[in-house]
């Protein structure tokens, strides 16, 4: 497969299906509001440029928190070990963006030649001088799911390609079609529970090693889809105990706590992106409802409702925190807390938290 040129925007999965057709820039944006997706495009990009220790090779900056000559001098800093490429990645950057785009813009007509930036934001209008500039010299790598048209049946398409991609590489199962087509049709669109239904069907696909529609029908969505939405609504309307006992249902039935956590990052995400639009635009003196920054979040209309109360009740400094905890979990699921015992405590943690009652109450 030839490579990608720099100057040309590409998907979040043509980086994961094959990162060796990608070339990152001297300055590469990873945009969207997809986490998971953004998690594990940086972990591939890392891994392409730094080889088999990247956790060690990339320093990692919080754009809430650090000014702009913070991330200036981890740019000029030179290697310690002498020629070697740095990577910097700047996480959470929209705030440092927009307050430092005269800078960033001078920055990518200059860039270092011995690092790169890897620019992690939520949203990047293309029509910005800075933004126009990276599509000029740059790489931007788009890791949202699109609302509608040709843009969904592509992301669909590749989103199919990624799972059978995954099933093979790092399950050793083969996904086949018709059975990549039901796991999309029975669950919504969101990489994140779609990579942990393949994993949790990957177990169950012995001795064949092969996913089939069979497989998926008898094993996906129904009873356990309904009670999964039913504990994080119970969660976000700040009834712990209903919630608790919703996951008692779930864990007695067989599902790992590894698979319960993307259902729960796909809702939460929306309500932390709701408040920091909320927050962007109150900081811009602009009037913007809770409901209309939960429906430019992406929540699903039928769910708008449900969604201003539940986002009431968890309350604005929480929902701003949904992020760090929600990659927290995940981290300690794939590390120190994986056994299962340890995997369930991690899932009663985020539903503690968010059922503990904001300055504001839900309305009942």
């Amino acid at each position: 497969m030839p490579k990608k040129p720099a100057t040309a925007a590409v998907s979040g999965f043509d980086v994961l299906i094959d990162a060796k057709s990608i070339q990152p820039a001297a300055v590469t944006v990873i945009v969207g509001d997809d986490g998971f997706l953004q998690h594990e495009v940086r972990r591939a990009l890392i891994a392409k440029l730094c080889g088999d220790d990247p956790d060690a090779a990339a320093e990692h900056l919080d754009g809430e928190r650090i000014e702009y000559r913070d991330l200036h001098d981890a740019l000029s800093e030179l290697s310690l070990f002498g020629s070697g490429q740095r990577v910097i990645v700047l996480e959470d950057a929209d705030d440092l963006v927009k307050d430092n785009r005269d800078r960033l813009e001078d920055y990518v007509a200059k860039p270092r030649g011995d690092a790169i930036l890897l620019l992690e934001v939520t949203t990047w209008p293309s029509n910005t001088r800075l933004a126009k500039a990276v599509a000029e010299s740059g790489l931007t790598i788009k890791c949202a799911t699109p609302a509608q048209g040709k843009e969904l049946t592509e992301f669909t398409r590749q989103l199919k390609e990624w799972l059978t991609v995954v099933a093979r590489r790092e399950f050793n199962c083969e996904l086949l079609k018709p059975a990549a087509d039901l796991l999309v049709d029975l669950i919504p669109p969101e990489p994140g529970i779609l990579y942990q239904e393949v994993a949790r069907l990957s177990l169950l696909a012995e001795p064949s090693r092969r996913i089939d529609g069979s497989l998926v029908q008898q094993n996906v969505g129904g009873w356990r889809t309904r009670k999964t939405w039913d504990m994080i609504d119970a969660a976000a309307d700040g009834r712990a105990a209903d919630a608790l006992q919703q996951l008692d249902r779930l864990l007695a039935a067989g599902d790992e706590p590894f698979a319960l956590l993307p259902q729960m990052a796909s809702t939460l995400r929306k309500f932390a992106l709701a408040v920091r639009l909320f927050d962007q635009a109150e900081r811009r003196r602009q009037a913007m409802s809770i409901r209309v920054a939960l429906e430019r979040a992406g929540m699903p209309p039928f769910k708008l409702n449900d969604a201003e109360r539940q986002l009431k009740q968890i309350g604005r400094p929480r929902a701003r925190q949904l992020y760090r905890w929600l990659l927290a979990a995940d981290l300690e699921l794939k590390g120190y807390n994986s056994t299962k015992d340890r995997a369930r405590r991690v899932i009663e943690t985020l539903i503690i938290r968010l059922s503990q009652h904001a300055a504001l109450p839900a309305q009942r």
